[in-house]
């Protein structure tokens, strides 16, 4: 009766498992469990003690009856019972680990440049504010969007202020030139230094054999020079600081001295055996960079005036600049290097003090920051298209900065902490980046052919680029507002009487 009762049982409770879906497996498990389960009540019912006395045994005296300790059914491999699941074959040092590995986050794997580059361009499109403000807000109705607009970030509308991150430009920067000039034979050559801004306001233009100087204040142009020979044309040309003198360097490697308000030619400094492509001014010293890669110094107070020479470079030297204080020299050459050098006269051959070698084409752009004089801006050509910033104590480079377009000229600007390039292939525009974020403020576009010349004027408010479009064109991009420059004026004007009255 006992068994027929435990069959029906097991058959009904096998019904129910397969009723509800039940894997076979675990069905049959739980039958087991069953079966063991009645295994162990039969056994314990078998072994209980009997109400009749014991018999004695060899030694007279009663048995005590044994007591089978009843095992425990975790330890005879059970799986467990309908309410509480076996845990023996589970393995929580491992569970624990997957688990902390899930929630580690995607930084701590990915190398320091990876994640400058993600802070970035978090920047760029607000990832990091987008993250903590609402999305949707009903305290005010959305602005209606502009016809043609497309919102590129997928953000449906919210309520808040501008993001911190990134910095909205109070002043106004307008996108087209102030004025364009025409600049007829302007000369198609990325080596070459073609206009430059003195500070008298004149701003001297290069057009194949001839030279022009146009009055910015009063509108006034008029030729200096036509050079001689059927293969010479002027390749460079470069005020002295005072504005009154202006180095012209030509394709037979002399350099000339013009008198600008005399136009008069004072004198002509021979050596180069190739074109002469770039110049620059330190006081008395001026520094002369040919296609032969040699670097002569040039004093232009005496008679005997080549005083030093600067071999660093193999191939042409497209770009010289002196510091502001006058203690470093920077040149750029097409063998795209850029190479540091101190004020060292009458030696032949001097040694560089820094080579900065981590350009991939010919270093054109070169510019000292106003601000910090051990900071240098380089700019490298068509295969390149980055411009890095060096600290010229160590040579260490900075930052670099992918503009995607050949760099022809950078300069920074004196009232903000910005500067400008001037690209060629294939945008030909000019870029004002925010300084040292490298955000771009503006991009400056209106030139049918690369940009290949870039100066500023002697306020600092204007740039003035010149292109293969053979056009000039001149862009307020750095004016300052008045008010504010009259409180700066004001202020600074205190603090001079300040330092005064304390001496």
């Amino acid at each position: 009766m006992m068994k027929k009762s435990q069959e029906n049982t097991e058959n009904q409770l096998a019904a129910r498992w397969r009723k509800h879906g039940e894997p076979a497996a675990t069905a049959l498990g739980f039958n087991n469990s069953i079966n063991t389960s009645l295994n162990i009540s039969r056994n314990v019912a078998n072994t209980a003690p009997s109400k009749t006395p014991n018999k004695k045994g060899d030694d007279g005296k009663h048995k005590t009856p044994s007591k089978t300790p009843r095992k425990s059914p975790s330890r005879d491999g059970i799986t467990g019972d309908r309410f509480i699941p076996s845990r023996i074959g589970s393995q929580y040092d491992i569970a624990h680990a997957l688990i902390l590995q899930e929630n580690q986050t995607d930084s701590q794997l990915l190398s320091p440049s990876t994640l400058e580059q993600q802070r970035l361009i978090g920047e760029v499109l607000n990832c990091n504010e987008m993250n903590k403000i609402k999305i949707l807000s009903y305290a005010t109705k959305p602005p209606a969007a502009p016809e043609g607009h497309v919102n590129r970030l997928k953000v449906l509308y919210h309520n808040s202020k501008t993001p911190a991150t990134v910095k909205k430009t109070t002043r106004h920067i307008p996108q087209s030139p102030d004025r364009i000039l025409d600049a007829p034979d302007l000369v198609d050559d990325y080596y070459l230094n073609l206009i430059h801004w003195s500070k008298n306001n004149h701003l001297a233009v290069a057009l194949s054999k001839q030279l022009y100087i146009w009055n910015a204040a009063t509108g006034d142009i008029s030729q200096i020079m036509e050079t001689d020979g059927d293969e010479d044309y002027i390749c460079s040309v470069n005020w002295i600081k005072e504005g009154n003198l202006l180095a012209v360097g030509t394709a037979e490697g002399v350099v000339q001295l013009w008198d600008i308000e005399a136009s008069r030619r004072l004198r002509m400094m021979a050596g180069h055996n190739a074109r002469v492509g770039c110049l620059s001014w330190n006081e008395h010293i001026l520094s002369s960079g040919s296609r032969s890669g040699n670097i002569h110094h040039h004093d232009v107070r005496v008679a005997n005036h080549h005083v030093a020479t600067l071999s660093g470079h193999t191939q042409e030297v497209c770009s010289l600049f002196w510091s502001p204080d006058g203690r470093f020299l920077a040149s750029g050459g097409n063998d795209n290097l850029a190479n540091i050098w101190d004020l060292t006269l009458g030696h032949s051959n001097v040694q560089s003090l820094q080579i900065l070698n981590e350009h991939q084409a010919a270093v054109k752009g070169l510019a000292w920051c106003p601000w910090q004089s051990s900071l240098l801006a380089t700019g490298g050509g068509t295969a390149d298209r980055t411009i890095k910033f060096w600290n010229t104590n160590n040579g260490v480079c900075i930052n670099t900065v992918d503009t995607g377009s050949q760099v022809s000229s950078i300069l920074w600007s004196t009232e903000y902490k910005e500067l400008i390039s001037g690209h060629g292939y294939a945008n030909n525009q000019l870029i004002l980046w925010k300084y040292p974020a490298m955000t771009k403020v503006s991009e400056l576009t209106g030139h049918n052919g690369r940009v290949l010349y870039m100066t500023m004027s002697p306020d600092g408010s204007t740039v003035a680029s010149g292109a293969a479009d053979e056009t000039l064109r001149l862009w307020k991009c750095f004016t300052v507002d008045p008010t504010k420059k009259k409180k700066e004026t004001a202020s600074k004007t205190v603090r001079n009487v300040a330092t005064a009255s304390l001496r």
